[in-house]
């Protein structure tokens, strides 16, 4: 086997390791049957937050249905949720393989991040095609297609006025035509196998996730703590199981929670395991947060509560309702009230218990999800 003999090009070929298929059968680039050309070369540069990043993957299946045998790089602040399945090079963006991406020449190349790290970077990469947000003495477009979302981040007014979902914004700005391509995310095979067991072991009834927090970013979509305690009440009442989601900024108010009325709290978790415990979940009630983002990657029921965000943003696939505050919110994308006390308070944790029986009947639950169960360790 000479060097002029392996074929750098293949889509298997792992640059300083053996390749599959040469791990697995013994094959060498010269004879090897499995050897499949790579047709494109696509960088994607999605930074976070860590639910943008999710809602970007859809990306993933239209390149690959263009370009069967393209061969992608993804680089990432949240590594952890991206579909190993899908993408061959995940590279977080403080890891010393940036150095790869500076050295590679791309077909095509994807900003979708406004940090100006990730600009600067589609900036200085090498690529025959660029999409997305570059750098320009500041943050710019790359073509006439991402000037419409540089304008609604920098004015509320054009924001307010946008009806594009978030994924229809992104297909435009990369210059392709959305055919309702979904999120897509692996699940931990282990864990996922684990969650059931203690769900089947706790309940029979529908279970309901209800993910109680909503960041610090935004304090101002926070639901009353009373509110939630009414609300598990309600659907404790109408045959449902309610079980208490959320992170170590949740711990206390579920804690609260769980002693006050019953409802199922394992804990908080790392993301994996995060994620294969909503995947149990039949439906999810949330505020605009990650788990509200996996809920729609699993193919799970959702039920929204949005108050400071542009509703249009959110595809939620048929699979849910958004429910706002009656009272019109004046704090778009705030995180104060200009009137001293948030409007969530108008969402009354009734109509959050019509939803979910609108959208998940009592005798509807224990719905199969939509996941892949591969994850490479």
């Amino acid at each position: 086997m000479n060097w002029e003999d392996v074929k750098r090009d293949c889509l298997y070929y792992k640059g300083h390791i053996p390749c599959l298929p040469n791990k697995q059968n013994g094959h060498v680039c010269s004879s090897c049957k499995a050897y499949s050309k790579i047709s494109k070369r696509i960088l994607i540069i999605k930074l976070g937050a860590i639910g943008d990043v999710i809602r970007t993957t859809p990306l993933l299946q239209k390149y690959k249905k263009l370009y069967p045998g393209c061969h992608i790089t993804w680089i990432s602040d949240y590594t952890e949720v991206l579909p190993k399945s899908w993408i061959d090079h995940i590279i977080p963006m403080t890891s010393r393989k940036m150095m790869e991406v500076s050295y590679t020449q791309y077909d095509i190349a994807v900003n979708l991040d406004k940090e100006p790290e990730a600009c600067i970077l589609l900036k200085q990469v090498t690529a025959h095609e660029k999409y997305g947000f570059t750098w320009e003495n500041g943050i710019a477009p790359a073509t006439r297609a991402a000037k419409a979302k540089l304008l609604t981040g920098l004015f509320d007014e054009l924001s307010k006025q946008n009806k594009a979902s978030y994924i229809q914004e992104i297909f435009s700005i990369c210059h392709l035509e959305y055919s309702d391509e979904r999120y897509i995310l692996d699940i931990d095979p282990v864990h996922h196998s684990q969650w059931k067991e203690k769900l089947q072991n706790e309940t029979s009834l529908p279970v309901i996730g209800l993910n109680t927090g909503a960041g610090q970013r935004w304090p101002t979509r926070q639901w009353p703590l009373e509110y939630w305690e009414s609300l598990i009440r309600t659907l404790q009442d109408k045959g449902y199981f309610c079980v208490l989601l959320g992170g170590k900024d949740e711990h206390e108010n579920n804690t609260r929670l769980n002693e006050k009325t019953g409802a199922w709290y394992p804990g908080n978790f790392p993301v994996q395991q995060f994620i294969a415990l909503i995947a149990q979940c039949d439906l999810i009630v949330s505020q605009v947060t990650m788990a509200m983002h996996l809920c729609l990657a699993l193919n799970r029921k959702l039920v929204l509560m949005n108050n400071i965000f542009n509703p249009y943003e959110f595809d939620l696939f048929d699979q849910g309702e958004i429910i706002q505050p009656e009272k019109a919110c004046e704090c778009y994308f705030g995180a104060s009230c200009v009137y001293g006390e948030s409007c969530m308070k108008y969402i009354t944790p009734e109509s959050i218990a019509d939803a979910v029986e609108r959208q998940l009947p009592v005798k509807q639950g224990n719905m199969e999800p939509n996941y892949s169960l591969k994850y490479d360790f």
